[in-house]
Formats: C-alpha cells, sequence, structure tokens
C-alpha cells in the first residue's frame, strides 16, 4: 500500500493529536472558558472534515446531476450547522472566543503540517 493510500487515516488520527495538544496548552490559561473553547472549537472542526469527507465520497462515488446538488444542499447545511454551533457556544456557552478560534484551527495545522512534511 502506497503512502498516499494512508494519508487520509493519518490524517485523521492526528487531528485528535493535534486537539489533545491544543487542549493541554490551554490548560495552562486556568480557565475553564478557554479550555472549553478549545475543546469545542476542534471537536466542530473535526467533525466537519469528517461530514465534508462523507460528502464528497457520497458526490464522487455517484457522479450524476443529482449528487453535485446533493452536494451543494449538505454544504449549506454543514455551514450553517457550524454558523450556529459556534453562535451558541459564544453567546449561550461562554467559551472563550480566540480559544474556540483556536480549536477550529486544528484541520488548518494539520493541512499545513502535512504539506510541509510532504515537501521534504
Amino acid at each position: 500500500m502506497d503512502k498516499d493510500d494512508q494519508l487520509l487515516a493519518v490524517m485523521v488520527r492526528r487531528n485528535w493529536y493535534i486537539l489533545a495538544l491544543l487542549v493541554l496548552a490551554s490548560l495552562l490559561w486556568r480557565s475553564v472558558a478557554v479550555t472549553q473553547g478549545v475543546l469545542a472549537g476542534g471537536l466542530l472542526a473535526i467533525i466537519a472534515y469528517g461530514w465534508l469527507h462523507r460528502s464528497l465520497l457520497k458526490a464522487l462515488t455517484n457522479p450524476d446531476q443529482c449528487a453535485a446538488r446533493g452536494f451543494q444542499r449538505t454544504y449549506f447545511l454543514r455551514l450553517a450547522a457550524l454558523s450556529a454551533a459556534i453562535f451558541l457556544l459564544i453567546v449561550k456557552g461562554g467559551v472563550h472566543p480566540a480559544a474556540l478560534s483556536a480549536g477550529l484551527s486544528v484541520v488548518i495545522v494539520n493541512i499545513f503540517w502535512t504539506t510541509f512534511r510532504r515537501m521534504l
């Protein structure tokens, strides 16, 4: 099996490692709102990444016009769900917005890390 075949599984696992490191780093602030923000943001990012992956697989395995429209619908549904979750976490959940942003960056950090490693 090729390294590219295992790339997605490695990235999914690394998302959890990065989230764990960010949550541990957030403990230095000794603030529940900060730690909850990092954790909630990371979980949202990982869930959204998995949702996007499933939607893309579904659209690519059945490449007809209905699959493209279905992907567009799930894209907007995912965007609305994430927006609502972020809004509720900040307004009702009391999480720190900067910590939430740090948690949401889990997948971005992973993509940058993977790109950097593959360039070497």
